[in-house]
């Protein structure tokens, strides 16, 4: 009876072919491994341009809440406000040493030592009862300086008039104003100063975040391809359809059951999720500093571009005139003398532009003409009347 007898090359072959199949073995064994070692690389660090959802957007509720209050900075070394002219000042000091129990007099309320200023601060969510913020202090009067004052006890009020907090401290103030009667030198703001954990929380805005059923999320930057890419992601993450976009700069979550009264835990969890955002072609220009700022998706039509600079110069020059030795009759005069040059750039040349070209291709095109600043302003709003420019031109 014939029976099939299977064919194995690696054991027919000789010792040294055995040795080299081996090998070729081991080699294409290592070089899997290395791919996937490459691939779990790859999915563990994404692409430079993805941001984490926590960078890109604001959590409904979770935000801080702005108070503002009105005190009195004392201790000034003479720069403070001045009480004749400062009715406000002077009316506040009486008031408080009212409070006080001292009742001075008109003629005692002459101090430069004393100014109004307002304070503000920023009460962040979840703050407790009792811990501490940092406070902002401006003057308010004429003075010339809070350095070396002391604020006294100030309430900081919210948006609904009631106090969340009472801030009080030494001020301190980065800049200083130094001269005498020629010359005087400042250095940054001598009548703004912070003081660093000067309010005390009293009141706190009662939030509960874990019994909320949805959540929405705000885009920074609202897009319709970026709330979809967010919904998405999340949607992905969840393993759900929970995620909506409803508008370019709002995402809906309506909170899943296993994370139903732990939103906090939900909200660390999908935060850390990374998408690509995407933006419109835009073009920022800030005209009184020549500033402009251009986004990766501007592109532009084949358009040629010229630029020339044209310089007028007028030169006054005065001379004087005189009648000769001797002369009974003429007098001594000045006599304008004007000087007019026109000057045309003509080594500028006219540049092509072609279509669709990047913004580094545009940029490079542009520095090739030996193009300012200012000149560039110019020509991206001509080009874009032109309606060469797919891109949106905002002024600052």
């Amino acid at each position: 009876m014939n029976r099939a007898i299977a064919y194995n090359p690696a054991e027919d072959a000789p010792l040294p072919a055995k040795r080299l199949i081996a090998s070729a073995i081991n080699v294409v064994a290592a070089a899997l491994a290395l791919l996937m070692v490459l691939v779990l690389l790859l999915w563990s660090n994404p692409a430079g341009a993805q941001s984490r959802i926590k960078d890109i957007v604001d959590f409904e509720g979770v935000r801080d809440n702005m108070l503002v209050g009105y005190g009195l900075v004392v201790g000034l070394n003479g720069t403070g406000d001045t009480l004749k002219s400062g009715h406000f000042t002077k009316q506040s000091l009486q008031a408080m040493l009212n409070r006080l129990g001292v009742k001075p007099t008109e003629a005692g309320l002459d101090s430069k030592n004393v100014a109004a200023v307002m304070v503000t601060a920023a009460l962040p969510a979840f703050a407790s009862t009792g811990s501490r913020q940092d406070v902002t202090v401006s003057a308010l009067g004429d003075a010339k300086s809070l350095l070396g004052g002391t604020l006294l006890v100030t309430p900081l009020l919210g948006a609904d008039g009631e106090v969340y907090a009472v801030a009080q401290g030494q001020v301190a103030v980065g800049g200083f104003t130094a001269g005498g009667a020629a010359e005087t030198v400042t250095k940054g703001v001598p009548t703004s100063a912070r003081i660093a954990n000067g309010a005390i929380v009293e009141r706190i805005v009662e939030f509960d975040i874990d019994g909320m059923e949805s959540l929405k999320l705000s885009l920074r930057n609202p897009d319709f391809t970026t709330a979809r890419r967010i919904a998405q992601a999340l949607n992905a993450f969840l393993g759900t359809s929970a995620a909506s976009a409803t508008d370019p700069n709002t995402v809906k979550l309506d909170v899943p059951a296993g994370y139903q009264g732990q939103v906090v835990n939900l909200i660390t969890d999908i935060e850390q999720l990374r998408i690509e955002p995407d933006q419109i072609a835009r073009i920022i220009i800030d005209e009184q500093s020549g500033v402009i700022v251009m986004g990766e998706n501007v592109r532009l039509s084949t358009v040629a571009v010229a630029q020339g600079n044209l310089t007028v110069r007028i030169t006054e020059t005065p001379q004087v005139s005189q009648p000769g030795p001797f002369t009974q009759t003429g007098a001594t005069t000045t006599v304008n003398r004007t000087d007019v040059q026109v000057t045309e750039d003509g080594e500028k040349r006219l540049a092509v532009v072609q279509d669709g070209v990047s913004l580094q291709e545009f940029v490079n095109s542009l520095n090739a003409l030996g193009i300012g600043p200012r000149d560039m302003i110019i020509i991206l709003q001509a080009v874009k009347a032109a309606g060469a420019l797919q891109a949106e031109i905002e002024v600052m």
